[in-house]
């Protein structure tokens, strides 16, 4: 999807930057997997969205979209993807702005950077496809500041022209967003917050972010369901798994790795079969079927941890087989189009006697069970990282009493989705050697 555009887009970085320590190549600091149509999926703490988007099939209506996400690693340059894979109508979006995110919808003055597509700036992207922005100098970014700077966000503002129609999005963002009323206009150019009255807790349209860096630096893609998509955790605290490996990983190494979340609360490995904007599913597009666009398609890739498979056995009665077949057709499809990428399998935690019943099963467990010991011996893998083994509690065969309570709306959980303790084991027991080049 990317490849001659990307091409293209790098050698006009290299030529623009002037920064001294030159970079050389893109990677994808952020990701949040285009899912389906709002209002589909399995958003968490969603603030009442009827003012903000009184009507999902007319979607946004000359409002603006200021959304907030974090970069795993910041760089001199920087570009965006917009997505209307999953709309009805095409799209038109003007006035794109990234800047360094104050606090709430507020913007650092002085880092809010206009954006371009193709030299100007508005675009319109047709049904089912994509765009990735010209790149765009970050004017803060120095080495002097690198440290400052790791673990803030970016806030991405974009206004809609018209009306969108259904609007591509993903459900848990679990970060905080902001929105204009609709016939508001363009505000993505205004740093204050007094134009972004409405929250939400997704994000709509963006699902890339990539960032000019140095030519060493690596990318691991965590792939998954919402165990991955971090449903459980902390609101605002970037605690999912993926986010505690990224901090070991900067830790240890700098910026010579970058972890992106690509999990979609509810996906299925092997279901649904079809997905369409007209036959949509909470969970998204099967993890097979969206392999192109949220792996294959993102610069830099050097590993993927793959965890899934409990939503298909709880959710759609799936046989173990099935999953595995599954398994071993996406692991084929990785190596095929991503020459030496490094896979790594992760065991399914615990959903027994979850109070989401389809999930609570014995039936369900005894899968589980099953397609774990397959990840543990199947030879397609590079490795297996084994949540289940620091997860599991052998006196009930559920997770950990301490990782039941919940971290994001508080209460004892469900059972099935760990919480910040939870996450914060899972995060911790990945071996950094199996998914690094540093031995």
């Amino acid at each position: 999807m990317h490849g001659f555009p990307r091409a293209v887009a790098a050698v006009v970085a290299l030529l623009a930057l002037s920064a001294p320590a030159r970079a050389d190549r893109w990677i994808a600091s952020w990701t949040g997997s285009a899912q389906g149509p709002y209002p589909t999926g399995n958003a968490t703490a969603q603030p009442e969205l009827g003012f903000a988007f009184p009507s999902p099939e007319r979607g946004a209506r000359d409002q603006t979209f200021r959304l907030i996400v974090r970069p795993d690693v910041w760089g001199g340059q920087t570009r965006i993807r917009l997505s209307n894979v999953f709309g009805t109508r095409p799209v038109t979006f003007d006035d794109v702005f990234v800047g360094l995110q104050q606090s709430g919808a507020a913007i650092v003055e002085g880092t809010n950077a206009a954006v371009q597509f193709g030299g100007k700036t508005s675009v319109t992207i047709p049904v089912g496809e994509s765009v990735v922005s010209d790149p765009v100098t970050l004017g803060f970014v120095r080495p002097s500041a690198a440290a400052l700077l790791r673990g803030r966000k970016l806030a991405v503002s974009f206004h809609v022209a018209g009306e969108s129609g259904p609007m591509t999005w993903h459900a848990k963002a679990l970060t905080t967003s902001y929105l204009t009323t609709p016939g508001d206009g363009s505000k993505s150019s205004e740093i204050a917050e007094t134009d972004f009255p409405f929250s939400t807790t997704s994000w709509y349209f963006l699902d890339e972010v990539d960032m000019s860096v140095a030519d060493r630096t690596q990318l691991i893609v965590a792939f998954g369901d919402s165990i991955t998509d971090g449903t459980g955790t902390t609101i605002n605290g970037d605690d999912r798994w993926p986010d505690v490996l990224s901090r070991r990983l900067h830790a240890r190494f700098g910026d010579d790795y970058v972890v992106v979340n690509q999990g979609i609360g509810g996906n299925q490995v092997a279901g649904p079969p079809d997905y369409s904007p007209d036959k949509s599913f909470a969970g998204g597009p099967s993890a097979i079927s969206r392999l192109d666009r949220d792996v294959i398609s993102l610069p830099g890739v050097a590993a993927v941890i793959w965890m899934e498979g409990i939503n298909d056995f709880g959710a759609a009665d799936a046989a173990v087989e099935t999953v595995e077949d599954g398994y071993s057709k996406g692991v084929a499809r990785l190596r095929e189009h991503i020459p030496g990428v490094t896979i790594v399998a992760a065991t399914l935690t615990s959903a027994l006697h979850s109070i989401i019943v389809t999930h609570g099963r014995v039936e369900v467990d005894a899968k589980r069970k099953a397609l774990n010991e397959f990840l543990r011996t199947a030879k397609i893998f590079d490795g297996v990282i084994d949540f289940d083994a620091v997860t599991f509690d052998a006196a009930t065969g559920e997770i950990k009493p301490a990782m039941q309570p919940s971290s994001s709306t508080g209460g004892p959980g469900d059972k099935l989705h760990p919480n910040r303790a939870g996450y914060a084991a899972m995060g911790n027991a990945i071996a950094l050697e199996m998914i690094t080049t540093h031995k």
